[in-house]
């Protein structure tokens, strides 16, 4: 429970975002509200409903905000480190750190589809910001359904970790004249390889109740194996065309 504070000292919702505006110009209402529904801000209730927030209920926002921009700390992760918050370490004239590009996920081995939850979530600004392409070109991505923005609860939508890297992965095949309409055989691919590895992978998990972290490994190990064929039989393919 929080302390008894003078009226004087709280703000509403709409000063929160006010005030936050110069730093984050893309917070809005429903972000934190969002962030409220999940936890990771608990402002103070009136009777009727309305909330407060006070000064350490700002500066965990700044550090949350600051986390997802300049970090691409995933909620899991922010919810985990709120656990040794310190407001006195995070004061209201601190400089945001310089944003940091994420780096692409990395599995022990790079064939494997490392886990299959995601963590990640972008606002548009900050997803163009993190990819260097312009809003223009994040929507033709999604216009071929390479990626697409997920609903958030409260309102507004992000995109994930995974969206992040085949915007970088399209942003480079760019660079050789190669565009998302190229890129829709892949999508295409990829959606009959996953209906096939459902196909084999569900059944053995309904009949053996495999536990989800077999199902994960089994799909890994099937993916490995895809990859490793499509590998050699790209390679073969383009030895063809350079003897030709």
């Amino acid at each position: 429970m929080k302390a008894e504070r003078s009226y004087r000292n709280y703000m509403t919702i709409g000063d929160v975002i006010k005030t936050l505006a110069e730093e984050f110009p893309d917070v809005t209402l429903s972000k934190v509200r969002f962030l409220e529904a999940e936890g990771l801000i608990e402002p103070e209730r009136t009777p009727s409903g309305y909330r407060r927030f006070y000064q350490e209920d700002l500066d965990k926002l700044r550090y949350i905000l600051r986390l997802q921009r300049d970090h691409f700390v995933p909620l899991k992760v922010i919810r985990k480190r709120l656990e040794h918050f310190d407001p006195s370490e995070t004061p209201e004239n601190e400089a945001p750190e310089a944003p940091q590009p994420p780096p692409l996920r990395a599995a022990k081995d790079e064939n494997e589809l490392e886990s299959l939850e995601g963590g990640l979530s972008l606002s548009l600004g900050d997803f163009v910001n993190a990819t260097g392409m312009s809003e223009e070109e994040v929507s033709e991505l999604e216009d071929y359904g390479l990626i697409h923005s997920h609903p958030l609860p409260a309102g507004g939508s992000f995109f994930d970790e995974d969206d992040l890297m085949v915007a970088k992965i399209a942003r480079d095949f760019a660079k050789f004249g190669i565009y998302a309409r190229h890129l829709r055989m892949y999508k295409n691919f990829a959606e009959k390889e996953a209906g096939l590895f459902e196909q084999v992978v569900i059944p053995l998990s309904r009949a053996g109740g495999e536990s989800r972290k077999g199902v994960n490994q089994s799909l890994n190990d099937l993916a490995k194996l895809s990859r490793k064929l499509k590998q050699v039989m790209l390679r073969s393919r383009l030895r063809e065309f350079l003897e030709s």
